[in-house]
Formats: structure tokens, C-alpha cells, sequence
């Protein structure tokens, strides 16, 4: 079991070196013969271990009283000899253990440290007895475990004289042997380390080497508490350097305290990517130099190169002598032994990939080239690039700086160089790894977990696919692949999404298949870099009316999709905590005074931090809970923990509060059961607890075609993991299509022809090489998706072709373009029969309003499909226009290409008819006139899709618009307004609002239905849920970490309050009738009071009164909370079953607007006179109202109606004068109930729908 208590800076500090008794029996040789040439071996042991806590208490029972944990469970035993020293004795050896009655001492020591290995590796080139003194030396270690988890060591060794010389005939020598000082760590603080051992040592030379000398330093180290994650190093005094503490970026990732330059130092661009090759590919690398401190601090930059991928094999940076059988594995591995050991493991082991630091080099050791793949050649062109700007030599940067005096001053000046060069170094790599797995989330398949590979394959460049055959198949890419399925927020997922191509982003949009488009074939023509053939990419709100978003792009190599500039991150503002000085002894009290003053300096340093830096407080209240639970204030612990819910819930130790809330006394229990917020804390701990854990699933599964027949159920989730539809209405029709005349059920092997007919109609696609002249007249974004072979037309012979927008003719003989029609322009499509001797040929004929001559084709026996094809295409795009929604067109698309592969399997007298089950827009056309009405066509401008990376349509349960950030520091895609909707299940899609296309597809955000959203300050959306909590979602980062769980009920409402600065403050209200008066600032609570109402529903401000909706009735309340008055359902309405449903104030003009769930009428009251309504106004078709909002002089209501003469649910939108009391527009939005309404700008109104529609549409406000 892991100690719940995080571990601080120290874990063991062990002292190795020569045993006493070899040591004496040398002294004893020395005076007999001459050793002056000779260099003796000997055998490494372990002299000193010291582990925390270092309590010096009399009472032991009373010491353990005093602590909250105790790590001995975490330990075992470690029994060695130990000799009393002779009292008197100068000899530094003797002193620590010299002659004298033998004792056993039992050291506790953690289990994951091999103290029998450790000598080994403290001394790798062995441990001699010289005749001079050597310089103190410094190398690193990693150990590592069976379950991954990493223990770091930094090793000092110094030499120190053993024998002074005597007098003799013989010459006077001087023996010297080195003794290793190791500081074991969990966390990889190589610098900070190396600093410590170099203060020790600056001690020990006015020293001996004493037991008590290293136990104090260790005692002191062990104090020190590790940063958590974020921006707060922390810094102590450890005489005479100042040591700093750097915290890690996030959770998930190590702390960086090295300088990661060092491989660019050491090697060309060439071999850090064929480092990099080796790792992903999993090869077994050995790297090699002279210096023993270059292995780790290499392998653990390049450690740091691959994030976010992590090795996951054998890792042991550095061998001793006596280990170089481990290079023997059969494993893949990362090692690291000495330059003199080249030859020998060169000769003995094969498929090595060698790796030389020294002198820069990476060969392998069976053979003379070396057999590693190329990294793709965009991205390792853009590294190769980004180097170039790299600033990796510091004396270049001080060159015009004078000499400082104070050695902290300059280790400040060299550290604040290095982080910022390691920053930029991080940018550089991760900008790589991104380049090289941009396109991976193309090919998963989310709902069923699937990583179609073969397909992420073929859609590589030639080049490039020898890399990604050997990457794709190796453990640390699939596990990659479970954090990108479990969509994972994390560095690879925001800098991929803050680097997407104008392209990629509308690509976002639809849903289709790869297909390549005019602009990449226009490429093959384009003599310069930049194509005239992007003029017409713009990030202003697009024209709904034309096909902009019907961007079909395949996802073609990095070279066309890497943005100019590489998305840069300006460096976070660091803030330093530094820590008391030391106790001057380790008795328990004074630790415990010390513990006690790092606390009151916690408190002082959170008293200074302003209110909008919560990031940074919430740094401060783990550190001071960390600080209490080590002191045993479990309570004070609990409170701090639990202030990270407002601050910053991703450091939230959930362990370390399990463990405190189960180890309450009863007193302790009965005083947190009296703070609301330690009584909800530990009512969720025990929550947690008795809910059973289900395990995630968390296989990546690679597509694999079935091998047994199918019913309905198993052949949708058979085509989603195939990745050729996702929609399950669709795939319900292709089932259909594919079992016509046959039991309901698909056979392996006809599912086997059907997708292999597709991925070859999808290959042959990507060979259509249409000549430049012709591409010219086509649009950027067209792709074909279809051609016949040549036939006699009524325009001449050629072949006919069909993209999303058109059918063209291209002619043989010198080729050319003929248009034939758009889509849009048809007018008439029917099969005819046309003469040829003695036969009829069928002769398809389109008729174009643009054209007074038909179009005549004799496609022979492929003319029923054309027909079907074109008339599902033209049935689509009316629908699109129509409906102002592209995804229409798309999914006619997809019909389309989906007969053509059912008439090219099933090759039977039935295919056309089979294929006909799949022209869903021609049938709804003929059965169901899809006839939109004037006023809604011409008030909506566009729809898009919230739901399109699902299986089915979700419900728009929120909208809210949140306007652009002119002129500030973020980003282009930042700066811009947004769109934000909440779908069910707490997820949360973000739109660009300029060009609608999807900038996040999945924000978590608990997993509860959503009830309310608003904006605060640009840089922040609080989210109302179900789950009676409140989350706040940082726009910067687009990362959910904060929560105000004040709330008991579920969240219904915000409002802000009126005043001076309106984004101060502001309400919220909650089912059960509570409302609170927040400090936006401090997420502080002002107000708190309680409603006695039936299901509070909304709540506004205005003139310093509240008005609260519930179901039953609206209600003013006075500033203190008290009710002012209170307006019930009118008398009508009461005996039936309905409900308010939203109020609307227009209080400047003494209004009330009101709305009932079951009522086909909103009411207006007048603001004097509650009793009853001023007057009513009747919704025609309506069933009852679920929204309503106030833009310019207009209420916009949305309502759940009935399709006239079909007995359907639709969504309609009834658009209110508010001076004439009239309904101005009446608007059929959507094919299910309006959900949401939000207003942008007043120039637009936005509204959403049940889940049986699942769209957005954009209205314009006149």
C-alpha cells in the first residue's frame, strides 16, 4: 500500500564505501610494502543509512502521538553491522567505526530501494584505493520498479585520505578512497540535489566524514515539502547556496530540474531524431560516453523530448560494470553504460541501437547503417527549423554582463536563462510529436474505442510509412492512444487544437468521406509554396448560403497541414515560497515550531494574493494542508483540502483526504459535522467509498472484419469501428438495404465485400488525376466523388463525374470541362431509352433551369444508379438550402457513395432496388414535402451540428454566446466570440463563432445533465448543473478546475448583480429554493438565504430586487432576501397540470412576461398589479412554452408544437412585439422541442433542440 502522505523532497540519504576491516587490513599491508603503483579494488558496502522522520523524542509513544502517519509501513528492514567507535581516535575511519564491540543496527528503509544494488551503482567503475586524491564527482541515477513508478538518486563521490604517512625506510605514501554520498528521492531533482551534496561537502572539508554530520543534513532535507503541480517553486537556505524547488507542469508530468539543451549540445538535428525514432519505435538503445553524469541527464531529456508519450519498457540509465549482462535482454530497453565498455557490448549483442555522446554519433552494433526509419519528413522539417531559433549557449547570452559577486545571484541569473530555454525547448519537441500524430484522432473511433490503423496508414505519405508501420504496433504508442480516447485534456491536445489549419477546422465540421479536393490536386501545378488557390480561406462570419463548410479534405501529409508559424506559449509567471531556516536541532518540538512557521508564512503569503490569481492560492492551500496534516490538525487539513474545490480542483490529493476523514477521532468528527463545508466533504469521501468502483475500459481495439453473421445491434457497431458512418439512422438503412429479400442478418462475407468495395472505390478516388485546366473550374473544395467510364453524351464523348456541388462532363480527346448543372439548378432528372441499331440503350436525361437543352447520357447498364444517385444529390441540396443546414448535403453524400457500394456487392437484379432503400431525401421528398416556410427561410441564416462526432443527436440543453476579445494578447482563435453548448451527460462543444466551425468537441464537465451557463470577465463560464454543483471553466485554458459546491440541489440560474462592477457579483439559485450572492472574485458567498417555493427555476435582478421563477410562482425579494410580493399561476391554469416555465422583466415598462410548460399562451403582467394578467397572447400550434428571451423590442419564445397535418413534435419559434402584443413571426426551427435560446449581439438569436433534432440554428434579428 502507498503512504497516503505525499512524500516530501528526501527518501533516503545512504553513505557507501570500503568496510572498516578492509580498510584496516590495508593499512596493515601499506606499512609492510610498497602500494605507491598499485591500485587496489574493493568491494563497495553500505556504511550510513538515514531515512526520515528524523524525531529525536525521548518518548517514543508520545512521538508517534504526534504524527498523523506513520511510513513504517512503507518500509523494511535493513540489518548491518555496526562498531562502537574508539573514544580518543583521530583517525576520521576509526572515529565512525573503529575498533570496538560489535552491535547490529536495524535501519527501516523504504521498500523500493535495492540497497543491494545500490553500492554498484554508486561506484560503476568500481571502488579503488589510489595514492592521490581525485576530484569529487558527481553522477545520477533512476531506479525504476515492475510497476513504473521512478525513484531518483544523485551521488557525490568524494575522496578522502585513509593513512597518514609514517616515517620509514621505505617512502612516505598517502592513501586516498572515496566514499559515495546518494540523496534518494521520489521526485527528479537532479540540480537542487547536487546543490544540497554540494553544501554538505563544503562542511565535511573542515570535517570528518561523521554518522551525526550526514544525519543532520538529511534530517534537514527531509523538512523540505515538494511544490504540487503549477507555477510555485518553492526555495530554503542551505548555507551558503539557496536551493530552488521547481514544481512540475501538471500531474501528469515530472518535474524538470536539469537543463534540457544538453543533447542539442552534444548532437546534430539527424541523430536527436534518430533518438527519438529509436524510443517511439521501441528499440533497444544503449548510450555510451566517458562521464558517468551525462547518461542520466541524457536519457532523461530525451525522456522529456517524447511527451506526451511515455516508455514503458526496461529503463536503467546507467550500468555498473558488474550489470552489463542486462544489455543481454530481449526486451525492449533504454541503458546507459560506460565508453569503455563500447567494444565489448558492441561485439556481444546484436539489433543494439548505439548511441555516443560523447562524440555525437548513433550507429548500430550489427551492422554498418543504420536501420531506423525517417521521423516524417514535415515534421522533422519544421524541427529542424524551430532548432535553428533555440539560444542553447549561456555564455552568449551574458557575454555583455559583468562578473557578479554573490554566487546566489548568479545561479539565479543562470536558472531564470534555463527554464526559459527549457520551456522553449518543451514547445519545440511537442510541437514534433504533435506534427507526427496530428491525424490520429481522424481515425478513432470514441464510442466503441477503435484505432483503425490500416486506414491512418494508408493516409501517410510513402515516405513516411516505414516510421509509422514500426510506431503504430509498439505499447508506448497504444498507450497514447487510451488518453486520446479518453480525450484527455492535456499539452498534445491544446497546442493540436490551437495549430489547426483554417481547413482542418472547417473539416471539423462534416463528417465525410476522404476524398481528395481541387486545392491538393491544384498543388501539383503550383510553381511557388504559396497556392493563389487559398485567396478565398477568411475568418469572418462565412456566407451561409454557398458550401463553405463543406470543406472535404483528406488528411493528407504534414507538409500541407503544418501552420506557418508553430503555436508559441509565453512563459507562466513564476512565483517563489521560501521556507524558514532550519531548527538548529532535530528535536521534536523544534520541528514541530518549524512546521508551525512555515504554516503562519502559508497564511501571509495567501493573505497577499490577489483574488483573480486563484491558480496560485490554491498552490498555497496544499501546501498549508500538507503542512497540517503532517502536524495532525486534521480539521485545519480538511479545510485547506478543501478550498482547492474553489481554486484549483486538479491537485485535489483525493488519498491524503480519504485517509484523514477515516482517521477522525469522534471529538474531531462532531466539530467538522458543524462546518458545512467539512460536513459535505466527508459525506462525498463516504460517498466515493460505497460506491463501487467500475472499472473504465480502457482497450484501444484495432478494426477487425467480423467473422460471424450479424443481427441489427452488432452491424451498427460493425460500421461505426470501420469507420464509414457513424450515424445509426443511416446504417439502420444500409441494413436494410444489404438484407433485401434475405433473413436479418449480414453474413460475414457479404460485409467483407461491401467494405472492401468501399475502401477501393475511396483508393481509386485518391488515383483521379483531373488536368489543371479542368480543376479551374471547379472550386477549392470540390472533391469527386464519382466517375463513370466513357460514354457517348449529348455533349460528346467523355466521362462523367460528380462532386458535392455538381455534375460535370469530362470530354476525351484533348481533355476538358463541361459543365453539366449544379445540384441546385436541376429541375428534372428521368431514365430514357435511346436507339443504337437494334438495341435501346437506357439514356439518363437532366434537365438544368439554367439550360434550354437536356443533358443525355448513355451510362448503359450503370443508368438506374446515376438516376438514383443524382436525384438523392438534388433532393439533398434543396433540403440543404432550405434548412440552411450543409450537413444535409453531407449526409446525401454519404447516401450516395453507400448505394454505389451496395449496388458493387451485392451484383445481383436486385442491387438497384436494395441501393434504393438508401435515398432517404428523394423518398422523404416524394412522401413528406420537407416545404420550409418564407418567413423561416428567410429568417435563418445557418445550422451546424453540436452532435456530429456522436452516434446519434444529443439535446442542446444550454447555449451561450460569449463575445470576441478585441485587441487582447491571446491567440487569433481566443480572441474570437464563441458559441457554447451543453449536450447531455455534462459535455460541452465550443464553436468559433466567427466561422462556426468546432474549436472543442468534448469538455467534461461532471457528468449531469447542465442547467445554466453565463460568462464572466471573457476568461471565465460558470456551469450550473445537475449534480447541485457549480464548475468554472478557465476560456484560456479550456480546462474545468474549479467548483463551488454550496449548492444542494441542482443548479437552476445565474444572474449578476446590479451595480458599479456587475461581474463582482452575482446570484445563483438552486431547485430547493436557495439562492447565494457570490464575490466573483473570491468565489466568497455574501448572501445566503432560502426561498419556501415549489422548484425555484430562474432567477433575475434589476433595481436592486430579485425576482425568483419557481414552478408555482414568481416572487420579488427585497435586498436582504426577505419576500416583497408574490404572483401565482393565474386562476385558469391552476387546476390543470402545468407550471411557469420562464419570466421575462420589462420593468422599465412596468412588464412581466410569464410562460406555462403546458400553456399555449404567454401572460403580461403588469408590475403593480400581481393578481392576475393584463392581457394573454396565443401561440398558434403551440403545446407549451420551455423559453423565452428579450432581444431589442422583440420576445423570442420557444415552444414544443405539433407539425401541421402529420401529428409530429416540432420545434417552433414565435417572435413577439412587445409594444403591439402581437406574434410577428411565427418559425418552424426544428424537427424537435426548442430547448435553448441565446441572444448575440442582438443581432442574432441562436436556438437549440431536443435530441430528436439536435441542431442549432442562427436567426437573424430585424
Amino acid at each position: 500500500m502507498a503512504d497516503p502522505l505525499p512524500s516530501g523532497l528526501l527518501e533516503a540519504c545512504v553513505v557507501v564505501g570500503a568496510s572498516v576491516d578492509k580498510l584496516n587490513d590495508i593499512c596493515q599491508c601499506s606499512l609492510q610494502m610498497d602500494v605507491t603503483t598499485d591500485l587496489l579494488s574493493l568491494e563497495p558496502e553500505v556504511l550510513q543509512v538515514h531515512v526520515p522522520p528524523f524525531i529525536t523524542k525521548n518518548n517514543a509513544a508520545e512521538s508517534a502521538s504526534h504524527s498523523t502517519f506513520s511510513r513504517v509501513q512503507c518500509r523494511r528492514s535493513f540489518i548491518r553491522k555496526k562498531k562502537r567507535p574508539v573514544a580518543g581516535s583521530s583517525d576520521p575511519v576509526v572515529a565512525r567505526g573503529g575498533e570496538g564491540p560489535t552491535c547490529t543496527q536495524d535501519v527501516s528503509v523504504p521498500k523500493d530501494i535495492d540497497l543491494t544494488a545500490l553500492p554498484q551503482l554508486c561506484f560503476p567503475g568500481g571502488l579503488q584505493v589510489t595514492t592521490e586524491s581525485i576530484e569529487d564527482h558527481f553522477h545520477f541515477l533512476v531506479f525504476t520498479d515492475l510497476f513504473g513508478n521512478q525513484t531518483h538518486g544523485v551521488v557525490v563521490q568524494c575522496y578522502r585520505p585513509f593513512q597518514e604517512g609514517h616515517w620509514s625506510s621505505k617512502k612516505t605514501t598517502t592513501l586516498y578512497t572515496a566514499y559515495a554520498i546518494c540523496l534518494i528521492s521520489k521526485h527528479p531533482y537532479y540540480n537542487a540535489l547536487k546543490d544540497c551534496l554540494s553544501c554538505l561537502l563544503l562542511q565535511l572539508r573542515t570535517c570528518r566524514l561523521s554518522e551525526e554530520k550526514v544525519k543532520e543534513f538529511a534530517a534537514k532535507l527531509a523538512l523540505v515539502p515538494v511544490p504540487p503541480p503549477g507555477q510555485l517553486h518553492l526555495i530554503f537556505h542551505l548555507r551558503p547556496l539557496m536551493i530552488v524547488l521547481p514544481s512540475r507542469e501538471d500531474k501528469d508530468h515530472s518535474a524538470v530540474d536539469l537543463g534540457l539543451h544538453l543533447p542539442f549540445l552534444c548532437f546534430g538535428t539527424k541523430q536527436i531524431l534518430q533518438i527519438i525514432t529509436g524510443i517511439l519505435s521501441e528499440q533497444r538503445l544503449v548510450l555510451i560516453s566517458a562521464d558517468w553524469a551525462r547518461l542520466t541527464l541524457v536519457a532523461e531529456c530525451f525522456m522529456h523530448y517524447i511527451v506526451p508519450l511515455r516508455w514503458q519498457h526496461p529503463y536503467v540509465p546507467l550500468l555498473s560494470r558488474q550489470m552489463l549482462d542486462f544489455i543481454m535482454a530481449p526486451t525492449a530497453f533504454l541503458m546507459g553504460c560506460h565508453l569503455s565498455h563500447f567494444d565489448q557490448v558492441a561485439l556481444e549483442t546484436d539489433d543494439l541501437i548505439l548511441v555516443n555522446i560523447d562524440n555525437g554519433t548513433v550507429s548500430s552494433s550489427s551492422s554498418e547503417t543504420l536501420d531506423l526509419p525517417d521521423v516524417p519528413f514535415a515534421a522533422a522539417e519544421c524541427f529542424a527549423k524551430r532548432r535553428k531559433s533555440l539560444r542553447c549557449y549561456y555564455d552568449l547570452e551574458v557575454c555583455h554582463q559583468g562578473t557578479g559577486a554573490d554566487i546566489n545571484e548568479m545561479q539565479v541569473l543562470r536558472r531564470q536563462w534555463q527554464q526559459k530555454l527549457n520551456q522553449d525547448i518543451q514547445n519545440v519537441t511537442l510541437e514534433l510529436i504533435v506534427n507526427i500524430f496530428r491525424d490520429v484522432g481522424v481515425h478513432l473511433n470514441y464510442e466503441h474505442r477503435v484505432f483503425n490503423s490500416k486506414e491512418f496508414l494508408k493516409n501517410r505519405e510513402p515516405a513516411d510509412q516505414p516510421f509509422y508501420k514500426k510506431v503504430l504496433e509498439t505499447h508506448i504508442f497504444h498507450s497514447f492512444l487510451k488518453d486520446r480516447l479518453n480525450r484527455k485534456m492535456d499539452a498534445f491536445t491544446r497546442m493540436e487544437v490551437n495549430t489547426r489549419s483554417v481547413t482542418q477546422k472547417m473539416k471539423a465540421m462534416v463528417d465525410d468521406p476522404r476524398r481528395p479536393t481541387m486545392q491538393q490536386m491544384a498543388r501539383k501545378y503550383s510553381v511557388g509554396p504559396e497556392s493563389s488557390l487559398s485567396k478565398r480561406r477568411g475568418l469572418s462570419l462565412p456566407n451561409l448560403g454557398d458550401e463553405h463548410s463543406l470543406c472535404l479534405l483528406r488528411s493528407s501529409s504534414l507538409k500541407k497541414i503544418i501552420p506557418e508559424s508553430a503555436f508559441s506559449v509565453l512563459p507562466k509567471p513564476v512565483k517563489i515560497f521560501k521556507l524558514p531556516e532550519f531548527p538548529h536541532t532535530m528535536m521534536h518540538h523544534c520541528v514541530l515550531n518549524y512546521y508551525g512557521e512555515m504554516i503562519q508564512l502559508l497564511g501571509k503569503a495567501m493573505f497577499c494574493v490577489p483574488p483573480e490569481d486563484s491558480s496560485l492560492l490554491a498552490r498555497y492551500f496544499y501546501l498549508r494542508g500538507y503542512m497540517n496534516a503532517v502536524c495532525a490538525k486534521r480539521l485545519d487539513a480538511l479545510s485547506d483540502f478543501q478550498n482547492l474545490y474553489k481554486t484549483d480542483i486538479d491537485i485535489f490529493p483525493a488519498v491524503l483526504v480519504k485517509t484523514l476523514v477515516e482517521s477522525l477521532q469522534k471529538d474531531e468528527r462532531c466539530q467538522a459535522d458543524k462546518r458545512a463545508e467539512l460536513k459535505w466533504l466527508i459525506s462525498k469521501v463516504m460517498k466515493d467509498n460505497e460506491t463501487a468502483l467500475v472499472q473504465a475500459d480502457n482497450k484501444v481495439k484495432n478494426f477487425r472484419l467480423p467473422k460471424t453473421h450479424m443481427q441489427l445491434e452488432d452491424f451498427v457497431k460493425r460500421v461505426q469501428e470501420s469507420g464509414i458512418v457513424k450515424d445509426v439512422a443511416t446504417i439502420h438503412r444500409l441494413f436494410q438495404a444489404l438484407t433485401l429479400g434475405q433473413q436479418k442478418q449480414i453474413d460475414p462475407e457479404l460485409f467483407r465485400v461491401f467494405y472492401t468495395f468501399w475502401k477501393e472505390t475511396e483508393a481509386e478516388a485518391q488515383d483521379v488525376d483531373l488536368p489543371a485546366d479542368v480543376i479551374e473550374h471547379l472550386d477549392d473544395n470540390e472533391c469527386v466523388y464519382k466517375l463513370s467510364c466513357s460514354v457517348k453524351t449529348s455533349q460528346g464523348v467523355g466521362k462523367v463525374a460528380m462532386t458535392q456541388k455538381r455534375i460535370f462532363l469530362l470530354t476525351e480527346g484533348r481533355p476538358g470541362f463541361i459543365n453539366i448543372t449544379k445540384f441546385r439548378d436541376i429541375e428534372e432528372v428521368n431514365i430514357s431509352s435511346s436507339p443504337f441499331l437494334l438495341l435501346r440503350i437506357p439514356c439518363l436525361k437532366i434537365r438544368s433551369r439554367l439550360k434550354t437543352d437536356v443533358f443525355e447520357a448513355n451510362l448503359k447498364s450503370e443508368c438506374d444508379l446515376w438516376n438514383l444517385m443524382v436525384k438523392e444529390m438534388w433532393a439533398g441540396r434543396k433540403v440543404a438550402d432550405d434548412h440552411k443546414d450543409p450537413q444535409y448535403m453531407q449526409q446525401a453524400l454519404t447516401n450516395v457513395l453507400l448505394m454505389d457500394a451496395v449496388v458493387g456487392c451485392l451484383q445481383t437484379q436486385k442491387a438497384i432496388f436494395a441501393a434504393s432503400k438508401l435515398a432517404y431525401f428523394d423518398r422523404v421528398k416524394h412522401e413528406v414535402p420537407m416545404m420550409v416556410p418564407k418567413t423561416t427561410s428567410e429568417t435563418l441564416k445557418h445550422k451546424i451540428n453540436p452532435s456530429l462526432d456522436l452516434s446519434a443527436p444529443q439535446t442542446v440543453h444550454v447555449l451561450l454566446y460569449t463575445p470576441g476579445q478585441l485587441g487582447s494578447s491571446a491567440t487569433v482563435s481566443n480572441g474570437n466570440p464563441k458559441l457554447w453548448c451543453a449536450l447531455s451527460g455534462g459535455r460541452v462543444v465550443v464553436f468559433d463563432a466567427t466561422s462556426w466551425s468546432m474549436q472543442h468537441n468534448s469538455i467534461q464537465v461532471g457528468s449531469s445533465q447542465l442547467n445554466c451557463m453565463l460568462g464572466l470577465d471573457q476568461d471565465q463560464v460558470w456551469i450550473g448543473s445537475q449534480d447541485s454543483i457549480i464548475y468554472i471553466i478557465d476560456t484560456r485554458s479550456m480546462s474545468c478546475n474549479r467548483q463551488l459546491t454550496e449548492h444542494r440541489r441542482e443548479v437552476m440560474d445565474f444572474t449578476l448583480s446590479e451595480g458599479r462592477d456587475t461581474m463582482s457579483q452575482m446570484y445563483s439559485c438552486s431547485a430547493d429554493g436557495t439562492v447565494i450572492l457570490w464575490d466573483t472574485a473570491t468565489l466568497k458567498v455574501k448572501k445566503h438565504f432560502h426561498l419556501n417555493c415549489d422548484g425555484l427555476l430562474s432567477i433575475q435582478s434589476f433595481s436592486g430586487t430579485l425576482w425568483c421563477c419557481s414552478r408555482d410562482s414568481v416572487i420579488e425579494l427585497r435586498r436582504n432576501g426577505t419576500a416583497h410580493r408574490r404572483m401565482c399561476l393565474p386562476e385558469d391554469l391552476r387546476s390543470m397540470p402545468t407550471r411557469f416555465s420562464s419570466l421575462l422583466l420589462f420593468l422599465e415598462r412596468d412588464q412581466l412576461w410569464t410562460s406555462c410548460s403546458d400553456s399555449n399562451e404567454i401572460c403580461l403582467w403588469h408590475s403593480k398589479n400581481l393578481a392576475t394578467p393584463l392581457l394573454r397572447v396565443s401561440l398558434q400550434n403551440c403545446s407549451g412554452v420551455s423559453c423565452m428571451i428579450k432581444v431589442k423590442n422583440q420576445i423570442w419564445v420557444g415552444c414544443r408544437g405539433l407539425s401541421p397535418g402529420q401529428g409530429r413534435v416540432s420545434g417552433t419559434i414565435y417572435v413577439v412585439n412587445t409594444e403591439e402584443h402581437i406574434v410577428e413571426k411565427e418559425l418552424l426551427a426544428h424537427a424537435d422541442t426548442v430547448q435553448a435560446l441565446i441572444s448575440a449581439e442582438d443581432r442574432y438569436v441562436l436556438s437549440g433542440s431536443g435530441c430528436q433534432d439536435g441542431k442549432i440554428a442562427i436567426w437573424k434579428v430585424e
